[in-house]
């Protein structure tokens, strides 16, 4: 008998899918790479998503990231997020938090309570406050490394963050850990070097933008989805 996961059953086991049913997933960022990985996590059957996310939806984010239409330009992401789901799998639970995830209120989430944390996140500090509190909790972590100004879906590459190259955020990601002594960190990052591109005229923060279309971080979302998929059922295989 046909139900939502029957096919995903037939790939990797029913044990698999109740495993994925009882999992307690965190993911950080709902932009082009983030709002790619909630789509395959909620389509696999992770029983309980836990999202954060300060923004809301701008036009600009209508060329890339798939949470973004007409209809939830103005609309909190988590939010956005939480109505996805109940027109995919209305049993699926979505926990959203609208927040920018910093060390000054890092201490309000509890990291131990989830069995994998997925890091969608482009800046610098937020990514090191995550994987810090994720290791310390002894969580398994996975981090998207830079996709912006970038074309070529495949040069993907899934590593520990040492064997990096022409990834600028990689570089300084590298420096960081280190200096808080993490040496290993599972990541998703693109070997293709970045395009000089145009100036976007808008501002991340202090910085400007990067160029980005949609096949880079979406592909990057969805292979931050099938590795975490892969770690929580590896046992089931």
């Amino acid at each position: 008998m046909s139900d939502i996961f029957s096919r995903t059953r037939a790939l990797i086991g029913s044990g698999a899918v109740e495993k994925l049913k009882n999992s307690h997933v965190a993911l950080f960022g709902l932009g082009g790479v983030g709002s790619a990985c909630f789509e395959a996590l909620l389509r696999s059957g992770v029983g309980t998503i836990e999202v954060f996310d300060q923004d809301c939806f701008s036009e600009s984010n209508l060329n890339r990231q798939l949470l973004a239409n007409l209809d939830t330009i103005g609309l909190d992401k988590v939010q956005a997020a939480k109505d996805r789901a109940k027109a995919i799998n209305p049993e699926a639970k979505i926990i959203a938090h609208k927040m920018f995830y910093l060390p000054e209120n890092a201490h309000s989430i509890d990291m131990s309570q989830f069995d994998y944390v997925i890091d969608a996140v482009d800046t610098v500090t937020a990514k090191l406050e995550i994987i810090c509190r994720a290791n310390n909790a002894e969580v398994n972590v996975i981090s998207c490394m830079g996709t912006g100004n970038k074309m070529d879906v495949t040069a993907l590459q899934v590593s520990d963050i040492s064997e990096t190259t022409d990834c600028p955020l990689s570089r300084v990601m590298r420096k960081e850990l280190r200096k808080r002594g993490i040496e290993k960190l599972k990541v998703v990052w693109s070997k293709e070097r970045p395009y000089k591109a145009e100036p976007t005229g808008e501002f991340k923060g202090e910085r400007p933008a990067p160029a980005s279309a949609i096949f880079v971080p979406a592909a990057a979302g969805l292979i931050l989805a099938c590795e975490t998929i892969k770690d929580l059922t590896k046992e089931e295989a």
